[in-house]
């Protein structure tokens, strides 16, 4: 057996490296679940963080500001906005600072239906809870927010 074969085969892994990989999977796995939560009522997680932000603005937002606080460019906001007003869930209305401007008002069913989705993640947040225990959840996040 030569040196090569035998270290082609199994090459121990770096811990840094194996943290990362096993991070990564479990946010693609907790996305998922995320994703597949939402879904059974009638959402998506980019809807979902689009109405929080306009529950949580209480009034209309610019599609500009709306794209800040989502942190994602303005041509998504907009695409974003047309699925969301096509479901009921938001309506373009007058930007009264802006005549050729327009804001994203939710509607109630929107309300509605952002309730509905913060009951689903809370049954996932409620199963991570569990999972994680025995964590120091503090230090956890510290960790993951160098990241940001």
């Amino acid at each position: 057996m030569n040196r090569k074969s035998s270290v082609a085969r199994k090459a121990p892994a770096e811990p840094a490296i194996e943290v990362m990989l096993t991070l990564m999977r479990a946010a693609r796995a907790i996305e998922d679940r995320f994703e597949a939560a939402l879904a059974k009522v009638d959402l998506s997680g980019p809807k979902f963080g689009a109405l929080s932000v306009l529950v949580k603005a209480g009034e209309p937002l610019s599609l500009g500001d709306l794209a800040a606080k989502l942190t994602c460019v303005r041509s998504n906001i907009t695409q974003l906005v047309d699925r969301l007003a096509a479901d009921g869930l938001v309506r373009r209305v007058n930007d009264p600072h802006d005549r050729r401007g327009k804001r994203a008002a939710i509607t109630a069913l929107g309300v509605k239906r952002r309730v509905a989705g913060a009951q689903a993640i809370a049954k996932i947040e409620k199963e991570l809870g569990a999972a994680m225990s025995g964590l120091d959840h503090a230090a956890l996040k510290r960790v993951l927010e160098t990241f940001k």
